[in-house]
């Protein structure tokens, strides 16, 4: 394949993490379509809107009467910790990490910290030295909080990143912080209509440090 960004580079990559270097749809969604059901929830229409969020944001949104949206996400959150069965890493990923500086990258996630931690390691994935979880931001996804944070974390403009996304939400919280967006699609269901570039996963990717340790996608 020909890389999508030839003859650019970058600061530094911020990735998503689920759906985009790991993937836990199984898991999330097994979770969420019990706590669906037991509110009376129709499970199919509403397991599509789970993704790229904060769990508290999803609840709240819901606006479900007599419901404690921080106190349901915190349990929903407790039930996906002790539930890693069908994490896994993206092809290539761990590759594509492992291949990076680790002060030129970090996670950026709408889940919370422990669950994070724990998905990362059930997928075998490193945790880096940077990692914005829903704790970091008082605004998630599609916000641009998060991926700032993240750029100014690790010293970098956020309009010098490369964005790895695979949902609406996150794609436009990258495009909000002015970064540059790569959508990784080995997840999706169905083709999701974008103007950025599209790959995926990570099989045919590779990086290169570039001068003064600017990073580059390259071809595997």
């Amino acid at each position: 394949m020909t890389h999508p960004f030839p003859d650019r580079r970058f600061a530094a990559f911020l990735f998503d993490m689920d759906g985009t270097i790991l993937t836990s749809i199984v898991v999330a969604e097994r979770v969420w379509a019990s706590w669906a059901r037991r509110h009376g929830l129709d499970v199919e229409a509403f397991l599509p809107t789970i993704h790229g969020v904060r769990s508290v944001e999803t609840v709240r949104r819901l606006g479900l009467p007599g419901v404690d949206p921080e106190a349901e996400a915190a349990e929903i959150t407790r039930l996906e910790i002790e539930d890693v069965a069908g994490v896994e890493a993206i092809a290539g990923a761990a590759a594509f990490l492992a291949a990076l500086p680790s002060d030129r990258w970090a996670i950026v996630t709408s889940a919370p910290r422990t669950l994070a931690t724990r998905r990362l390691e059930a997928a075998g994935l490193p945790v880096p030295p940077v990692m914005i979880t829903a704790e970091d931001v008082e605004r998630g996804k599609p916000a641009p909080d998060c991926f700032l944070l993240a750029a100014t974390c690790l010293g970098v403009p956020a309009d010098q990143c490369l964005v790895f996304e695979d949902t609406p939400a996150g794609i436009a919280a990258a495009e909000a912080a002015g970064a540059a967006v790569m959508v990784i699609t080995v997840t999706h269901a169905h083709p999701l209509e974008t103007v950025h570039p599209a790959v995926r996963d990570y099989a045919a990717l590779g990086a290169r440090i570039g001068p003064g340790g600017s990073l580059e996608v390259t071809d595997r």
